[in-house]
């Protein structure tokens, strides 16, 4: 089927926006549940109320998964169908999720939401490198970075509220409405940027060819390596974030509030980012915030170890460090897509694909073990920063500089 596309390019603002919209979907997909995981734990797993968190990773694992198929089928049919399809199976997964009679059903749908919703995101960065490459790419990513990081800022709060007016599962409903909202936005305003000459067979050869291109490059696999560092930082701390905030420092219905402020407090360093990469680069960027972290998750990790944060000043001292986590990531995600896609636009689709889904799957095998491990206290999500940003700082140091 084709579907009718508008013909007149988007103004940077309102594609911007519009990018931002389509990767929003995924973080208030998360974000808004986390206020819903004591009364999930306590219907469907009241034997062991931490298997709540699940529910997070399950939906990115399939947004991982996803990926895989929604970024070579964009190279093939065009960014508008698949667009289309993967809202549409969200829509649909939300709507079966909220009928779902255990936490086992709950999970599956999770997942199936996760698949489609990663169509969004995929075409997303596609379409972006369609238009964009090097540090221009960059840029607009950090500005579209900028208007995403204000979505966990208001998506545990709207998630609270929704469940304090009704239940849980009312939130599923909510993710009906958005994912319309979203694709109607995009269906309506963005043209086709892939033109039919370009597009590629849909063929599992051609998929391993991709496969073998994105892989073979050195760079774009250290990328992605790193990429997926920052991945399961971000994974575990926003599984954690609920325990840590409510049950180790007594944050209680407070804790959208907190989740609100460090999102807010946060969110210009995107804006600092894009103004920084034009003349510094990504890579020096990415090193250094990366080399800040590591430096004070190690030092707060064995403060917090030896028993030198008085109890009244837990809770500011990690709403602090938070910040911080948050900070960094407003500097690199921008800048690691950029790093990795630079050199594959002719492939736009496939790679995006192969570095989301990587770099998705991966952070969830890294960031359970690392949610689960929550002990009443932050000291393993303190210790398990320290560890990753350390990693990633040396993964950035043997890419070497930027090559644009």
């Amino acid at each position: 089927m084709r579907l009718t596309a508008p013909s007149k390019p988007l103004g940077l603002v309102e594609f911007i926006a519009l990018m931002a919209a389509m990767f929003a979907i995924l973080a208030f997909s998360i974000d808004s549940l986390l206020p819903a995981l004591p009364p999930i734990g306590a219907e469907m797993s009241p034997q062991d109320l931490n298997r709540a968190q699940l529910v997070v990773g399950v939906f990115v694992l399939g947004m991982g998964v996803g990926q895989l198929f929604m970024g070579p089928a964009s190279d093939r049919f065009g960014r508008r169908p698949v667009v289309l399809f993967g809202i549409t199976l969200y829509i649909l997964a939300a709507l079966a999720a909220l009928r779902a009679d255990s936490l086992t059903t709950l999970l599956i749908w999770r997942f199936v939401q996760g698949f489609g919703g990663s169509a969004p995101r995929t075409v997303g960065v596609a379409i972006t490198r369609d238009l964009y490459s090097g540090r221009m790419m960059a840029r607009v990513s950090s500005f579209t970075f900028m208007v995403f990081v204000m979505v966990p800022a208001i998506a545990p709060y709207i998630g609270q509220q929704v469940i304090r007016a009704w239940d849980w599962r009312a939130m599923f409903v909510v993710y009906v409405f958005v994912g319309f909202a979203v694709g109607a936005w995009f269906l309506s305003r963005q043209p086709e940027t892939l033109a039919d000459d370009k597009r590629k067979p849909f063929t599992l050869a051609r998929f391993l060819r991709g496969v073998r291109e994105v892989l073979g490059h050195r760079r774009v696999v250290i990328h992605i390596g790193v990429l997926t560092l920052g991945f399961s930082l971000l994974m575990a701390y926003i599984s954690s974030a609920q325990p840590i905030f409510v049950d180790a420092l007594g944050a209680g219905e407070q804790f959208p509030v907190y989740f609100a402020a460090m999102t807010v407090v946060s969110s210009p360093a995107a804006l600092l980012n894009a103004r920084l990469v034009m003349r510094l680069g990504m890579t020096r960027l990415v090193s250094l915030t990366y080399a800040v972290q590591a430096v004070v998750a190690s030092t707060l990790a064995i403060v917090w170890w030896a028993g030198l944060v008085p109890d009244a000043w837990g809770l500011w001292v990690f709403f602090a460090w938070s910040c911080t986590v948050f900070i960094m990531n407003g500097f690199n995600f921008g800048n690691l897509n950029a790093l990795a896609m630079e050199p594959l636009g002719h492939v736009a689709g496939t790679a995006s694909a192969l570095i989301g889904a990587i770099s998705t799957m991966l952070s969830v095998v890294i960031a359970v073990p690392i949610g689960l491990a929550f002990n009443g206290t932050p000291l393993p999500m303190i210790g398990s920063a320290a560890v990753l940003s350390i990693l990633a700082w040396l993964g950035m140091k043997w890419a070497g500089p930027d090559e644009s």
